[in-house]
């Protein structure tokens, strides 16, 4: 499905985002091409993913409300925020965490407000039950006439726009990787390529209960499993935001060596289990593998490792 024409318009994203070949010698050894596709360059204010699970989110919402749910971090609270902004219609953002009511916002929640976003905080216990009807009734009460949609833009809609970016890499590769955190893009990117390709997540939080979120969102997307996937769970690095030093290393590594701001939360995780996969021999010789960029290094201010975005 493509996007909603009113939308490119409007925001003349960058589609398709662009493929290019990196040589890596870790990779070049085992016979292994990297490629990486450049789906951060899609748009200043809605880069990667967040273009593609938006899209018919905000086309189906028609200018209503749109309410949705992050962490005091999230990138995808500050999507929204920013597309409400440059389209025209309010946004309500859900913040993890009551206690941040009464302190300064933190950069990205003051960039959250500068775009207009009304933000609602409310404690860990009601977060947690978010997806419950006692918690959206209550939500809807407060808000009215809104579209939800749920916490990293994951539903029905947004499995559908990601099949563009599974579509744009037909024939590209034999692999095409992305790191997970709600399972949205790699539900979409299943099901948009062609026979013989195969889609692998890895997530960046641990817990394992992604498999079933994606067989979820293909259902509801798709009436049934969609496409060739698989999840690879080794490379959470302790969990949502969290890394390590070694990590941290090769993250700087592959900026050095490829002139590429490497994202810490997902992408780092991603190059990584790409690359330690390649030495295990995961790969057969000759295969092709891409590696979604699905964002950007957010500026200095808006970095905390330590909390979840």
């Amino acid at each position: 499905m493509n996007s909603p024409p009113r939308l490119d318009a409007l925001l003349r994203p960058r589609v398709p985002s662009p493929l290019r070949e990196v040589h890596d010698e870790r990779f070049a050894r085992h016979g292994v091409m990297l490629l990486l596709k450049r789906d951060d360059l899609i748009h200043p204010d809605l880069p990667g993913n967040k273009w593609r699970k938006l899209a018919l989110n905000l086309e189906a919402a028609a200018g209503r409300t749109v309410l949705t749910f992050g962490g005091a971090y999230s990138n995808h609270l500050r999507a929204t925020a920013a597309a409400g902004r440059l389209l025209g219609f309010p946004t309500v953002g859900v913040v993890r965490g009551d206690e941040l009511a009464h302190r300064p916002l933190n950069p990205s929640l003051a960039r959250c407000a500068a775009d207009g976003m009304r933000l609602h905080f409310v404690d860990r216990t009601t977060y947690r039950a978010k997806a419950s009807s006692e918690v959206l009734e209550g939500l809807l009460s407060l808000f009215g006439d809104v579209e939800v949609i749920p916490e990293g833009g994951s539903n029905a809609l947004a499995a559908q726009g990601c099949t563009a970016l599974g579509r744009e890499l037909a024939g590209e590769c034999d692999v095409a990787a992305v790191a997970c955190g709600t399972g949205g893009t790699l539900a979409g990117l299943a099901a948009g390529l062609s026979p013989g390709q195969r889609a692998l997540g890895v997530p960046v939080l641990r817990g394992g209960f992604l498999g079933p979120a994606v067989e979820r969102l293909q259902r509801e997307a798709f009436g049934g499993p969609s496409g060739n996937w698989s999840l690879d769970e080794r490379f959470a690095f302790g969990g949502y935001a969290r890394s390590t030093p070694e990590l941290e290393a090769f993250a700087a590594d592959f900026e050095d060596q490829h002139g590429l701001p490497v994202e810490r939360v997902y992408v780092a995780k991603l190059l990584f289990a790409l690359t330690a996969l390649t030495e295990e021999g995961a790969f057969a010789p000759g295969s092709r593998v891409s590696a979604v960029i699905t964002g950007t290094p957010d500026a200095p201010s808006l970095q905390d490792s330590s909390v979840s975005r």
